[in-house]
C-alpha cells in the first residue's frame, strides 16, 4: 500500500517527486481520479479547492476523472476508482468524508483498490486512516464543531489502519491559530500518537514503512 498523506496537496517539487517515485510511471501515462467529497461539506469561498484541482490537473495525466462518493451506485464508484492509478482525496470536512465512505459501504473496496494504486490525501483526505478518527479525538483536538455541523454526534474510522493521528496545517497562514503552542496543547492532552504537518509536508506510507517528506516543518509526538 502506497499512501502520500499531505497537509495541503502537492505544493512543492519534493512532494511531486515522492508521488512520481511511488507511481513508478510518468504522470502522462497514468490515470488520476479526484474525489471532492470532503470539500462539499465546507461553506464559504472554495478558491482553495479550485487551486488544488488545477494544480493536480496541471501535472498532465492521461485521464483525469472527478468522482463524488455520494449519490452514485457503489459499484460505479469502485469501478472508477479501479480505473485510476492515483486516487486523490481532497480536503474539507474529514468527518463528512469518513461518514461518506462508511455509509456507502466503500471502505473495503477502497482498501482493495489501494493494494495496487497510490493514494494521495489533501488535509481531510489524509486523515482517514487512523483508528483514532473518533468523537474522542474530536474532543481532544478541538474539532467537535466540525463533527456536529452536519448533525452527527459520532463517527467511525473507515479504515483504522494506524495508531497515529494526523493533524494538518501547522503554522499555516490560512490557519493562524495553529501555531506551536496550539500543537503543544493538543499533544499534552492526547492519548494517541500525533503527526502535525505544515502545508509543505506529507506522511508517506510505502510497503509498511512510514516516514515524512517535507520542504517545511513537521512534528511527531509519540
Amino acid at each position: 500500500m502506497n499512501l502520500l498523506l499531505t497537509a495541503a496537496g502537492l505544493r512543492n517539487e519534493t512532494l511531486r517527486e515522492a508521488l512520481r517515485d511511488m507511481l513508478d510511471k510518468p504522470f502522462g501515462s497514468a490515470n488520476a481520479v479526484y474525489i471532492p467529497t470532503a470539500s462539499l461539506a465546507e461553506p464559504g469561498d472554495h478558491g482553495w479547492f479550485v487551486a488544488d484541482l488545477n494544480r493536480l490537473h496541471g501535472l498532465g495525466w492521461r485521464e483525469f476523472d472527478v468522482l463524488e462518493l455520494n449519490g452514485l451506485p457503489r459499484q460505479s464508484v469502485l469501478d472508477r476508482l479501479l480505473h485510476a492509478d492515483v486516487i486523490y482525496v481532497s480536503g474539507g470536512n474529514h468527518y463528512h468524508l469518513a461518514r461518506s465512505i462508511t455509509a456507502n459501504g466503500l471502505a473495503d473496496g477502497i482498501l482493495k483498490a489501494l493494494e495496487s494504486r497510490v493514494y494521495v490525501g489533501f488535509s481531510a483526505g489524509s486523515m482517514m486512516f487512523s483508528r483514532h478518527l473518533t468523537a474522542h479525538s474530536a474532543d481532544v483536538i478541538g474539532d467537535t464543531a466540525d463533527l456536529h455541523v452536519l448533525g452527527a454526534k459520532s463517527v467511525e474510522p473507515p479504515f483504522g489502519l494506524f495508531d497515529w493521528y494526523l493533524k494538518p496545517h501547522l503554522c499555516s497562514p490560512d490557519f493562524p491559530e495553529r501555531d506551536d503552542a496550539w500543537a503543544d496543547d493538543i499533544a499534552a492532552r492526547a492519548d494517541f500518537p500525533l503527526y502535525f504537518l505544515d502545508d509543505e509536508s506529507a506522511v508517506r506510507v510505502r510497503n509498511g514503512e512510514v516516514d515524512v517528506v517535507s520542504e517545511g516543518r513537521w512534528r511527531f509526538h509519540p
